[in-house]
This record gives structure tokens, C-alpha cells and sequence, in this order.
């Protein structure tokens, strides 16, 4: 699968992995400050800053891992990875490109939204 045929996949499946206001939320600040750090870390690596470097990497990680643990929380589980490429190609595609498109679309407002809405029903229900 080429870039272009990847992120059509994975923007088509978008909403459908992305209803857990939980992971909304954690998706909503963890994407900037992926992106923010990955910036960091290419000047850090002109300036031959390796703490810098070393610093940014494991920001990296680490916004990754939050956003894995609020993929927990969905109903539908992302696709598994067929490779570590696959990973990696996803991964930043989705931080990068489709998650930003999702956000500026509209999609992340609505789905969080009908959370919202699927959270006061449940409640409602359950009084």
C-alpha cells in the first residue's frame, strides 16, 4: 500500500476508531505535542543537541503510549500492525496528517460531541 492508498485507509476508518471521549481528549493534546516535539527534535539534531535529541525521542514515545492507552478505551481496536514500517508509517501519518485533517474537518467536534450525548443517555437510562 502506497502513502496516498494508507491514508485514505486510515482516514476512511477515522470516526469509526475514534469515539471514546477519553481517547478524544488524549488524542486533542498528545498530537500537537507530538508534533511540536518532532520539530524540537530535527532542530536539536542540526544543532547536534543529543540530550535535546535523546529529550524529544522519548516525548515521542510518550505521546504515542498515551495515545495507545486511549485506543484502549474504544469499542473498536485499531487494526494491528503487519510490520514495524507499517508502524511507523501509520503512526506518523496518522499524527501528522490524518488526525490534523480529522480536527480541522470537523470530525474530532462531532465525535466528541455524540460521546457527549451517548454519555447523558447512558445516564439518563441508568436513573
Amino acid at each position: 500500500m502506497n502513502i496516498s492508498e494508507l491514508l485514505r485507509w486510515q482516514y476512511s476508518g477515522y470516526e469509526k476508531f475514534h469515539r471514546s471521549r477519553a481517547n478524544l481528549l488524549i488524542h486533542i493534546l498528545a498530537v500537537p505535542m507530538f508534533l511540536i516535539s518532532i520539530v524540537a527534535l530535527i532542530m536539536a539534531l542540526f544543532r547536534q543537541a543529543w540530550l535535546s535529541v535523546a529529550i524529544n525521542l522519548a516525548l515521542l514515545v510518550i505521546f504515542v503510549a498515551l495515545q495507545g492507552l486511549g485506543h484502549r478505551r474504544e469499542a473498536h481496536l485499531p487494526e494491528p500492525f503487519t510490520g514495524a514500517m507499517n508502524a511507523i508509517a501509520r503512526i506518523v501519518l496518522e499524527q501528522c496528517i490524518t488526525f490534523p485533517r480529522f480536527v480541522i474537518s470537523g470530525g474530532w467536534w462531532r465525535a466528541l460531541r455524540r460521546s457527549q450525548d451517548t454519555q447523558a443517555a447512558a445516564t439518563k437510562v441508568r436513573s
